[in-house]
């Protein structure tokens, strides 16, 4: 039997030394504590799938939380039942002391340790709904606000309707006017140009009545 521990954060911004922290309480072997930095967006994980491969009947792996094995409700569902059933291990959770399969080997046991993993991942999933329900509200209000997300548009210059009139006219290529843009790239250009041609195409319209 060996026992394993596996430690996942979202991002590479994210600190692990929480979770590690931990799990070296247990006094795991280095080179069985699995460490992973990867979005929780998909679940292609290849640190966690290379650890799946190495589990053998009998093992025993440490997770912090039931949120380490998937992002949403079915997601936890289906893997705890992979790794117990399937590939018959032990899971403990630590911040869920109920959650360890070595506890819970009689009929009564294991029924009270299904439902409280049922009613976790339930709670897991809610929460992370509601974090991203959170998140489109406030981005949403600042919009309403008038911040602006993403990068800044590079102010083009005051003559971009000249350089724009000469290339239209095969007068100076592009590169010329991407380098008297700032340097912008070609498809940021062909951006921009759709921009001010539908703004031109308003300014004719409004001239239009007004004559």
């Amino acid at each position: 039997m060996k026992t394993y521990t596996y430690v996942r954060v979202s991002t590479a911004d994210q600190n692990e030394d929480r979770q590690l922290a931990e799990m070296r309480k247990l006094n795991i072997p280095p080179q069985q504590i699995i460490i992973e930095k990867q979005s929780g967006k998909d679940f292609e994980r290849p640190k966690y799938l290379e650890l799946v491969e190495r589990l053998q009947q009998g093992d025993l792996l440490y997770i912090l939380s039931i949120d380490r094995l998937g992002r949403n409700y079915e997601e936890i569902q289906n893997q705890w039942r992979l790794l117990t059933k399937e590939k018959g291990i032990d899971i403990a959770v630590l911040d869920m002391p109920l959650l360890d399969t070595r506890l819970h080997k009689d009929l009564m046991g294991t029924f009270i340790a299904d439902l409280v993993l049922q009613v976790l991942s339930f709670v897991a999933q809610s929460e992370r709904e509601n974090i991203r329900k959170r998140q489109e509200q406030g981005i949403a209000a600042a919009k309403a606000k008038g911040v602006k997300f993403g990068r800044p548009k590079k102010p083009l210059p005051k003559d971009f309707g000249r350089l724009v009139y000469a290339w239209e006219r095969r007068q100076i290529p592009l590169q010329k006017v991407l380098k008297q843009c700032g340097g912008i790239s070609a498809a940021t250009f062909y951006n921009r140009l759709a921009e001010y041609r539908a703004k031109r195409e308003v300014r004719k319209k409004y001239h239009s009545k007004n004559v």
